[in-house]
């Protein structure tokens, strides 16, 4: 009997079995020898699962597969989605450098032929690291006989390599005869849907054409005609309105000129990477509307990311409002997400203590306390209420410190140069006005709006909120005089002549009627100087129904009061409703106009109509907070009319009797 394995023969046996050497015995064979992964190489080869050499700079297999190289943790790193599709994109640019290399193999094989289509161009290994790369006609060309019409544009390879342009093409005098190889150029076309003039959808696609005519060595020439884009998304052109051009630099934001890719810059760990593209995904557009219509995209460019960036304190905060417009827009309930919003709220609150008992970075701690007062009202239930300090005491600190960095000082001495003003002091004063009128209080900088009133300077709040600086510098004389009157600090008489002066300086701002105008044009494009011209109206009105309202003895049974009233909801038909209106950017006005409304008052029905336009967005924010004090002032007062006791309800007072401490701007 043998005793070898079946299935094996002598002559196979032998073949396996190890030689003896005479004279030595063979070792036995040593387990497979462990190593330790190394975590410091980039994470394109991570992701790839390859060895990386950590090169300085780039690693040796992201450069010769052309592959962009990252030391620093992307934002795919810390989704499994995005991994996926990085993975796919990975291996896209891999096929198309090895395909690459593989024509350039060719065409040199065939070096005494003349070039035909099919003749690649020069591979990134052609040029050094200083000069711009190429990319070679692939299966994705539209001249390759393999090129699939039906497929789905890819943007993947000019993601990785935005930088990309075609050499200059140097055609060999021996083939003079032969047509040069052509290149690719990809044209970025962008649609936007418009329905009742209202823009909707926007849809941007690539497509990629092919020329035989080589680019231009130097950059191409400026020309008028390339000012169409400003021209037609905020129509600052002649062709529908004589309107200036818009200052599109017109805030001193402090943190200078921004960077390419600050998202990117934004350190936060893996569990909070979610807030953070929920909160500049989802909720950034909800902050400044009317800055955005002013400046597009200089709230997030130049204000938001580079505090985020540099601001841990800031961060903690827009973390919170993040998570809180989380649980409030998709209903998410139990104890993480509220650890959530209670960790970086603490985070933000403990930051802010110790840096003012250190008393640095002044202007960082303004801002930070500004966005945590501020981006409150964009988000959250009206029930939603935190354990929290309110937002008037964090107002105080903000206070502090706007006079120690005398910003008030610097808005008023630069009156009559062009000096753009500081951002966070416009952004404080907007908060300081209206939010006067919130506590019945005069504002903390009034002296400073009244010199800017005298000097007729700017202070940026039209720029910030919609409403012209002279209408907000007169609004907040309004609310210097509801102080008086609520600490009983003036007589009847007195209030009375003060009452009539400041709805005189009030006429002097009055515009023709044949100025106010629906706010987009015929193509579709939003006006800003028209949106503006609007709200400057709405807010008029507004301060003269607010002034009104002091008069002693005065009722909204009143037919001067109903008149305007009515007036109000006549100027609502001129503002854009729905998610992507402004419906949140007027919330004071209505609040103002609607608790002098009466139940039969136009006013509560298109308050109703706008209600439903926005749809869901209508329970969020300081917005969803207005409708609710709206319908318990009417349903106080509507109940004092039927009892016939005449008595006017406050909003105040409802605010201070359901305990709301709301800053409704």
């Amino acid at each position: 009997m043998s005793s070898q394995p079946a299935g094996q023969t002598p002559k196979s046996a032998a073949a396996v079995a190890p030689k003896a050497t005479p004279g030595k015995t063979s070792p036995p064979k040593a387990a497979a020898k462990m190593h330790r992964r190394s975590r410091s190489g980039c994470f394109t080869c991570r992701l790839r699962r390859k060895k990386c050499d950590e090169g300085k700079n780039q690693c040796k297999a992201c450069k010769h597969l052309g592959l962009k190289c990252e030391y620093k943790r992307p934002m795919w790193w810390s989704n499994n989605e995005q991994r996926k599709q990085q993975k796919e994109t990975i291996k896209n640019i891999i096929k198309r450098t090895k395909l690459s290399e593989k024509t350039a193999q060719i065409g040199t094989s065939n070096a005494g032929t003349p070039p035909g289509l099919s003749h690649s161009l020069p591979t990134s290994a052609t040029y050094s690291e200083a000069t711009a790369r190429t990319r070679a006609p692939s299966i994705e060309s539209q001249h390759s006989p393999n090129y699939d019409f039906n497929q789905p544009l890819s943007h993947d390879y000019y993601d990785y390599h935005p930088h990309i342009v075609s050499p200059p093409y140097d055609p060999n005098p021996q083939f003079q005869p032969f047509p040069p190889t052509p290149y690719e150029v990809d044209i970025k076309t962008e649609r936007q849907m418009f329905v009742n003039d209202v823009p909707t959808r926007r849809d941007s696609t690539i497509s990629t054409f092919n020329t035989y005519q080589p680019p231009p060595p130097h950059p191409l020439p400026s020309f008028p005609e390339d000012d169409w884009i400003n021209e037609n998304i905020y129509d600052t052109g002649d062709m529908f309105s004589a309107e200036e051009g818009l200052d599109f630099d017109f805030f001193d934001f402090s943190h200078g000129t921004p960077q390419a890719s600050q998202q990117a810059l934004i350190q936060v760990d893996d569990c909070d990477r979610p807030l953070l593209d929920h909160f500049i995904d989802n909720v950034l557009r909800l902050i400044f509307p009317i800055l955005e219509v002013n400046q597009h995209g200089s709230a997030k460019s130049e204000v938001i990311l580079p505090a985020l960036e540099s601001n841990r304190c800031y961060l903690h905060c827009c973390l919170s409002i993040s998570a809180i417009h989380l649980k409030s827009t998709r209903g998410l309930q139990g104890e993480q997400i509220d650890s959530d919003i209670m960790r970086h709220r603490y985070a933000t609150i403990t930051e802010l203590c110790e840096a003012l008992k250190l008393d640095t970075n002044h202007l960082q701690i303004l801002e930070a306390t500004l966005g945590m007062i501020f981006f409150q009202c964009s988000v959250g239930r009206p029930g939603d209420a935190l354990p929290d300090i309110p937002w008037h005491s964090h107002f105080e600190a903000a206070t502090s410190l706007v006079r120690k960095l005398e910003l008030p000082h610097a808005m008023v001495h630069d009156s009559n140069a062009r000096v753009h003003p500081p951002f966070n002091m416009t952004l404080a004063s907007w908060i300081d006005i209206l939010g006067a009128t919130m506590l019945g209080r005069s504002p903390q900088f009034a002296d400073t709006y009244r010199e800017k009133n005298q000097s007729g300077s700017t202070s940026g709040l039209c720029e910030l909120m919609g409403c012209e600086d002279s209408m907000m510098y007169l609004i907040s004389e309004i609310a210097c005089l509801d102080a008086l009157k609520c600490g009983n600090g003036i007589n009847d008489m007195q209030l009375c002549q003060l009452i009539g002066s400041l709805g005189k300086s009030m006429d002097s701002t009055e515009v023709l009627p044949e100025s106010l105008a629906w706010p987009y044009s015929s193509t579709g494009a939003i006006r800003p100087r028209q949106l503006s011209r609007n709200m400057t109206a709405m807010f008029r009105l507004t301060a003269r129904i607010y002034l009104c309202s002091l008069v002693p003895h005065s009722s909204k049974a009143d037919p001067t009061m109903q008149g305007l009233v009515e007036r109000f909801t006549g100027s609502l038909q001129l503002i854009p409703h729905g998610p992507d209106g402004f419906d949140r950017s007027i919330v004071w006005p209505l609040l103002i106009a609607g608790s002098q409304s009466t139940p039969h008052s136009t006013f509560r029905q298109a308050l109703a109509g706008r209600i439903a336009s926005l749809g869901e967005h209508a329970e969020f924010g300081s917005f969803g907070r207005m409708v609710r004090l709206l319908q318990e002032v009417w349903c106080q007062s509507d109940e004092a009319d039927r009892a016939g006791s005449g008595r006017n309800v406050h909003w105040r007072d409802v605010m201070q009797q359901k305990g709301w401490d709301y800053l409704l701007i």
